[in-house]
């Protein structure tokens, strides 16, 4: 085996009160894959930007080619040949593939005595290596006619350009179809075919068993496990993770059913879904589950009223409730937890608390004339200790109130948007991918808050992509393809009856 071309030996990182890493180690090796496995708030995140150079380490080494290097910015570890592609792609929708790859640095040619851009020589370049990380798109393509999967092949054919020798894959596939996914798994196949050292950061096991060929666990800042993937199992990986055996993460199932909280009838978009009707009752999780660009998000935003050119007929405990007002929505009770948590779900420069109280200030004064004010005027006793309960309900991890939402691991700024609108004291609450991006220790405690809630007499909408999650936590699975409802299932149906109604494949009676 080829040595390390990158080693990190006892790096360590503090921020204030919070050590970030503790003597972290491990070794990026040319054609490898090695699998950064840890819950949020590991310290993932700190590391990455370590070896990007946003962060300089309070102690320990890195090594180069077994020399030991400073990088003092992201210049320095671009230089060295490291370079990052993150979940949110940095590419820009105005400029085609090729400006993409060549942007701040175009080849040129002199024209009477000028320099100008070579466009032929640029977008030749450009499609070889776009050609090397198998895209099948040409280098002339606008960026905005593509999607998430080929805006990665982008960035990696940009840091190939670049001479880049380490390749760090952040939650790459995080909102990619299952073709995507597959499409990710060859762009590393060929990575390491072509010598570069990749790290592959992802919460999903199966992704890291299907490219990886070894592992380190984080866990509170520090390596606490290494090895093989080839020898590891998923078992043992978690138990690193989260220092105790997670059996099952799914809660013990105790509900009963009552009445129809929300009933939806003919709910259709000119461009994206078309008839769909449900109703879910008190007490039950309704699951929604279709492959990418099913609709099923589309048609969340619908009822929240975010989509002005939806029509239907919507009843939350017998009373019509109109599509066209968010307020609206929300003075009847519906609550909606956006799938883009980051984008949509939180405001991650203002605190823990501000983030608590905000839909309720927001609102009506009705929503929070008592709970938040004394008197006419708004009490900021009574606004942290509102926070404060919905802190404690939530477990929510955070030294205190007043830090921004953004400092918070994945799982807890989840918890900081759900907990927002249980504030509220909701009678429908809708789940749009709430455990994306988030390991399996954070997933376990949405799953318990889910239970919670439904316990509590909650009607709970569930849009999962997780087939897994989906089939546990529903009491109903609803499958939508191409914008219409294709299929129902009640809880302990089949997956492979969920996932043929959800491809349009037919199945053959056994």
């Amino acid at each position: 085996m080829a040595g390390p071309v990158l080693s990190l030996r006892g790096i360590a990182k503090r921020f204030g009160p919070t050590q970030a890493l503790r003597g972290v180690d491990l070794d990026l090796v040319p054609g490898q894959a090695l699998a950064l496995i840890g819950e949020n708030g590991a310290g993932k995140s700190t590391l990455v930007k370590t070896l990007t150079g946003v962060h300089a380490p309070d102690a320990g080494e890195i090594l180069l080619d077994g020399q030991p290097v400073r990088f003092a910015r992201t210049q320095d570890a671009q230089a060295a040949g490291i370079a990052a592609v993150h979940q949110e792609t940095v590419v820009f929708d105005a400029l085609s593939a090729a400006e993409n790859i060549f942007i701040g640095r175009p080849p040129t040619r002199r024209v009477m005595g000028l320099r100008a851009v070579d466009w032929p020589r640029m977008e030749r370049k450009a499609q070889q290596w776009l050609d090397a990380v198998g895209a099948q798109f040409p280098a002339r393509t606008p960026a905005a006619e593509l999607g998430i999967a080929q805006r990665h092949q982008i960035e990696i054919a940009r840091a190939l350009s670049l001479q880049a020798r380490v390749v760090i894959l952040d939650e790459p596939t995080a909102a990619l179809s299952q073709a995507e996914i597959h499409e990710v798994y060859a762009l590393v196949r060929r990575l390491k075919a072509q010598g570069v050292a990749v790290l592959f950061i992802t919460h999903k096991f199966d992704e890291l068993f299907a490219v990886c060929d070894r592992y380190v666990v984080l866990r509170d800042g520090a390596s606490v496990g290494s090895g093989d993937m080839a020898t590891a199992n998923e078992a043992e990986l978690v138990r690193l993770m989260v220092g105790r055996e997670v059996d099952d993460i799914y809660p013990p199932r105790r509900r009963s059913a009552g009445d129809v909280a929300l009933r939806v009838q003919a709910l259709s978009h000119p461009t994206e879904f078309a008839d769909l009707s449900f109703d879910v009752r008190r007490g039950e999780v309704l699951g929604f589950y279709g492959l990418v660009g099913a609709g099923r998000s589309e048609a969340m935003l619908a009822l929240i009223g975010l989509k002005p050119d939806a029509t239907a007929t919507v009843e939350i405990d017998g009373r019509a409730v109109g599509l066209h007002d968010p307020a609206q929505a929300i003075a009847a009770g519906l609550a909606y937890v956006p799938e883009d948590r980051r984008g949509q779900g939180a405001l991650l420069d203002m605190s823990v608390g501000a983030n608590l109280t905000l839909p309720a200030l927001a609102g009506p004064r009705h929503a929070w004339h008592g709970k938040l004010s004394r008197g006419p005027w708004l009490s900021a006793v009574r606004e942290r200790g509102f926070a404060q309960a919905l802190i404690d309900r939530l477990r929510i991890k955070t030294a205190s109130q007043d830090l921004a939402v953004g400092s918070l691991s994945g799982g807890n700024q989840q918890k900081v948007v759900i907990a927002k609108w249980l504030g509220l004291q909701p009678r429908v609450v809708i789940l749009d991918e709430p455990t994306k991006g988030i390991d399996v220790g954070a997933k376990q405690a949405v799953y318990e808050l889910i239970e919670e809630m439904v316990q509590q007499g909650l009607a709970v909408i569930l849009v999962s992509s997780e087939l897994p999650e989906a089939m546990n936590l529903a009491d109903r699975v609803i499958v939508m393809r191409r914008g219409r409802k294709v299929a129902e299932f009640a809880h302990g149906a089949p997956a492979e009856a969920i996932v043929a109604a959800a491809s349009g494949v037919e199945t053959q009676p056994c």
